[in-house]
């Protein structure tokens, strides 16, 4: 499958997930291994990326990018339904006048 994304094509889904997204995935997820001091730095550089007028958006547009990715691919997480178990009515046991 071809992703093209703003007129720039993307090979792998970590490509076209960045291109969406406008930033690096790492930005957001984080990368294994990475120290205390990594970590607030990142996390300081997204804080002022969304802090941008223009990546204001970055959170509402990364929901509906992962809504659409659950909706066009169903079986991603195997998610059954359970069954609610039927609601048992316990009675007040309150002293008879």
């Amino acid at each position: 499958m071809k992703y093209i994304v703003a007129g720039h094509q993307a090979f792998t889904e970590a490509e076209f997930a960045e291109l969406a997204l406008g930033t690096p995935v790492e930005l957001w997820l984080g990368v294994e291994d990475e120290s205390d001091e990594e970590r607030a730095a990142r996390l300081d550089a997204a804080r002022d990326i969304l802090a941008n007028p223009e990546y204001r958006s970055l959170p509402d547009d990364l929901i509906r990018l992962a809504a659409r990715v659950v909706d066009e691919n169903p079986g991603l997480f195997n998610v059954a339904s359970l069954a609610r178990p039927a609601r048992r009515r316990i009675a007040g046991r309150g002293v008879a006048a």
